[in-house]
């Protein structure tokens, strides 16, 4: 099986900066990266076969890596957005 990736440098590329000074600079949004990333990884070790858990389990995790992930998005959008304004 062919695993993607969904670290959030392969998901939003044209953020990269941003990710990294919103890490850095504002604690929600590093508390949040790094559950995405734990979730991320958990449901990669399932998906590789390296653990075992039901269907409802690994959706459950995908569920909860998705509303992470737009929560970021979000926080992403807001930060370009004020960069924009401030130039």
């Amino acid at each position: 099986m062919n695993i993607q990736k969904h670290d959030l440098h392969h998901e939003f590329p044209e953020f990269r900066d941003e990710i990294r000074t919103l890490k850095m600079n504002n604690n929600h949004f590093a508390k949040v990266f790094k559950e995405y990333h734990e979730l991320d990884h958990e449901v990669i070790r399932i998906e590789e076969g390296v653990e075992n858990t039901t269907d409802e389990y690994l959706d459950e995790l995908k569920m909860q890596r998705l509303n992470h992930k737009d929560e970021l998005f979000l926080m992403l959008k807001k930060h370009q957005a004020k960069l924009a304004q401030s130039i």
